[in-house]
């Protein structure tokens, strides 16, 4: 057999490769930190630690610069990249968005923790800007779970309660009945760090310098981009207006770009 033969022949068998976002589609890449439980367990406080939170939102800003994307979240052990609008980053293949983001965040966790971290990635698509307000406003929420869920959980673990049996306890119980569980030890749940409860936001900002014009030696003003972190993150409605401006500012850029 030829090789150009058996090389179509066995391309054909790529079937997933031609797969790609749908030309104009929002798309957010969010990487999931695999099995953490067991190579973080001895390492890291519970239920937050801040260096694991360092690691997290080292990964978070690799992630945003190599994939370009306007905006990253990071809460727990997950990231979220939101992409230009009309990005064509790899072509738009799922499958590339989804291995390069998971190689990269595994990468750069690893590289901070000293030990292999792996991450896995998916691809979330969406047609409109408020599907991607909706879904930070989300995974915020998921977060503010999380954290009251996780606060609750390992003090009861402190206690002396098994896992099993602290997981029991917490069963049924509301966000108040949790909160007042977390009263009733001497934590205010509300005056835990919001990073915790609310999550991380990287994203990019301008900010303005004095610089040195070449060609006439004047001093003159200078204008760069720079990743910023976001630790005191609104909620609710006020998120959603918070992401709505990063959505516009993107699209400002892009107007002005194709002008």
């Amino acid at each position: 057999m030829r090789n150009d033969e058996i090389e179509a022949r066995m391309r054909a068998f790529e079937y997933f490769h031609s797969l790609r976002a749908l030309p104009g589609a929002w798309i957010v890449l969010r990487v999931d930190g695999r099995s953490f439980t067991r190579p973080t367990r001895e390492t890291f406080e519970k239920p937050f630690d801040v260096r694991f939170h360092v690691l997290m939102v080292n990964a978070a800003e690799r992630l945003l610069t190599e994939l370009a994307g306007l905006y990253a979240y990071t809460e727990s052990d997950e990231i979220s990249v939101l992409l230009p609008q009309h990005t064509q980053l790899f072509d738009r293949e799922i499958e590339k968005l989804v291995s390069v983001s998971a190689g990269l965040a595994s990468a750069a966790f690893t590289a901070g923790f000293g030990a292999p971290a792996h991450f896995d990635s998916r691809v979330w698509t969406a047609p409109s800007s408020q599907d991607v307000i909706d879904y930070f406003r989300w995974r915020q929420a998921d977060a503010a779970r999380c954290a009251l869920n996780g606060w609750c959980y390992y003090q009861l673990r402190k206690e002396g309660e098994t896992p099993a049996k602290a997981t029991q306890i917490l069963v049924g119980k509301n966000a108040a009945q949790k909160n007042e569980l977390l009263f009733a030890r001497g934590i205010n749940f509300n005056d835990v760090p919001l990073w915790q409860r609310r999550g991380t936001g990287i994203l990019w900002t301008t900010v303005e310098g004095a610089g040195l014009n070449p060609k006439t030696n004047e001093a003159t003003v200078v204008t760069r981009r720079v990743i910023t972190h976001d630790e005191n993150l609104s909620m609710g409605d006020d998120y959603g207006s918070y992401m709505q401006q990063i959505i516009a500012a993107s699209r400002s850029s892009a107007v002005q770009v194709s002008d």
